[in-house]
């Protein structure tokens, strides 16, 4: 039975609620004394014995009050505690002020191998008296940094148990050893990356037929284990299309990471891919660091702009590329990591095997399975669409209300050729709802270089000489960027918004598509 009496503080109280239960020849187990209360656990009292315990305890004087509780505080804090490390998704382990482990996770436990971990000092379970020392004599709060515990590699953070912050030493009364496996670490730097993808394919915006058939062909190759290279030019969103591939494949729940390889010189490239060992060049940690390829261990890396990697890590990461093994930075030891490569480039990779400025047989390695990602030019049906969804996140972005386009500014963004696609019509419409206090962006907003819409502007170079010249010239120009997206007459009418025979007047007009004959007709 346990009980929790409360009385009335005065020096002496505790003592007489104890004897009174020693007068009756009434076993302990355990006694918790706090301000105004003691927790009793009497194991041998029973139900029918209860009110004569009560009543002999409430002829204290100065006690107020006895009731029964399910457990007692101690206990209690110790089940909430066990409850909190059995929850950790990381091993984690309590020492004292000696370095000796007086509580362990079930995990840590598990690693282990399932042997006891109280009671056994760190330099043992780490096999690293220098760490062991340097934990004590820095108070447990050292820089993080690799271990190795229970054969499998960690890094190592530890928190100092002050027993009295407000000490003047701040001596510790332990620590607590938190050790970050690398996967669990690599599925951290995925969550923080701003990916939209969560939902796979259904984050590319587009309905486009190269949208569709992109689409359609990825989530076939989604499922394939092999390398994938993603082709296509500069800002097509090749980055998105990998990882909505990884997020619909069987590695999902894996970290994803990404490396640009023209971002970074060779020796840096090579360290953050590889990782590096301890002491492998000045600066380096003194503890190793492990690169991307362990932190993505079953998961997908990512290597954007491979065209631009050296020779030598050409040369590194087929080896990789081969068994599955390499080395770090400055280290003996092999590594193996199960890692699906996904890389991607805007560079024509067949060209540069035959100038012998990429290697044939990466090529072949990388070149698996394949994606092109269609430029923007060639999907005219999404311009629209991806300006709404940038002028929404844009608005929200900035906390204004939504903006919205003119018909003009609608087709200005239809006929701009795009050379820097999904990327560049990001940053044209993010600059417009930032820039501009209008709930409708016109033109002039849309600062589109190059515009087919600035040459008509007076004293430019072949300015029209007339209103219905310009007209006209824009309306062919429109309608000569517009077909080759709608090659018919029936389908261009419905992307105008106009009759079908209104176009095919138009059409003859200006003698498109520019080849003998009327236009092609559906039937």
């Amino acid at each position: 039975m346990r009980f929790v009496v409360r009385f009335r503080d005065r020096i002496g109280v505790a003592q007489d609620i104890l004897g009174a239960l020693s007068t009756r020849g009434i076993y302990l187990m355990a006694s918790e004394v706090d301000q105004q209360h003691v927790y009793l656990d009497a194991p041998g009292v029973t139900h029918v014995e209860l009110p004569a315990v009560v009543d002999a305890l409430r002829s204290v004087p100065d006690v107020l009050e006895v009731e029964e509780v399910d457990l007692l505080p101690g206990a209690r804090q110790r089940l909430h505690l066990e409850a909190i490390l059995s929850a950790m998704a990381d091993p984690v382990l309590a020492v004292d002020a000696h370095g000796v482990v007086t509580a362990a996770s079930g995990l840590a436990q598990s690693v282990a191998g399932g042997a006891a971990l109280v009671g056994r000092p760190l330099r043992e379970l780490l096999d690293d008296a220098a760490l062991h020392e340097e934990l004590l004599g820095a108070r447990f709060r050292v820089p993080a940094r690799e271990v190795i515990f229970g054969g499998e590699s960690f890094l190592l953070d530890a928190s100092p148990i002050v027993e009295a912050p407000g000490a003047a030493d701040g001596a510790p009364a332990g620590g607590v050893i938190t050790l970050h496996a690398a996967r669990r670490l690599g599925k951290r730097m995925t969550a923080i990356q701003a990916f939209a993808s969560e939902g796979g394919f259904d984050a590319i915006i587009g309905t486009s037929p190269p949208i569709r058939a992109l689409k359609a062909r990825a989530a076939r190759v989604a499922a394939v284990e092999a390398p994938l290279l993603v082709r296509g030019e500069t800002g097509t969103g090749k980055e998105l299309v990998a990882h909505a591939c990884h997020s619909a494949g069987p590695r999902r729940d894996a970290p994803f990471l990404a490396l640009n390889c023209a971002a970074l010189p060779e020796s840096l490239a090579e360290s953050e891919l590889f990782g590096y060992a301890p002491g492998a060049f000045t600066g380096a940690h003194r503890s190793g660091k492990p690169g991307l390829l362990e932190l993505a261990n079953n998961g997908t890396i990512f290597l954007d702009e491979v065209g631009e990697m050296s020779p030598y890590l050409q040369a590194k990461l087929l080896r990789f590329l081969n068994d599955g093994r390499f080395r770090r930075v400055g280290g003996d030891r092999e590594l193996s990591v199960d890692v699906r490569v996904i890389s991607a480039t805007h560079r024509d990779l067949e060209a540069m095997v035959a100038a012998r400025a990429f290697r044939e047989d990466l090529f072949y390695r990388l070149n698996v399975v394949n994606l092109e990602v269609p430029p923007l030019r060639e999907r005219g049906d999404d311009i629209l669409l991806l300006a709404h969804h940038f002028l929404e996140t844009a608005s929200a972005q900035v906390q204004r209300p939504t903006r919205r386009l003119t018909p003009a500014a609608g087709t200005a963004l239809l006929t701009d050729p795009w050379p820097g696609n999904v990327r560049q019509l990001h940053n044209v419409v993010f600059r417009a709802v930032t820039t501009s206090d209008r709930a409708l962006l016109d033109v002039a907003d849309l600062e589109l270089a190059g515009s087919r819409v600035a040459a008509g502007r007076p004293g430019a170079e072949g300015a029209p000489a007339s209103l219905q010249e310009a007209l006209d010239q824009y309306e062919r120009s429109l309608l000569e960027r517009l077909y080759p997206l709608h090659p018919s007459t029936r389908r261009l009418a419905a992307a105008l918004k106009t009759s079908h025979n209104a176009m095919a007047v138009r059409l003859r007009k200006y003698g498109i598509p520019a080849r003998p004959g009327a236009p092609r007709r559906e039937r």
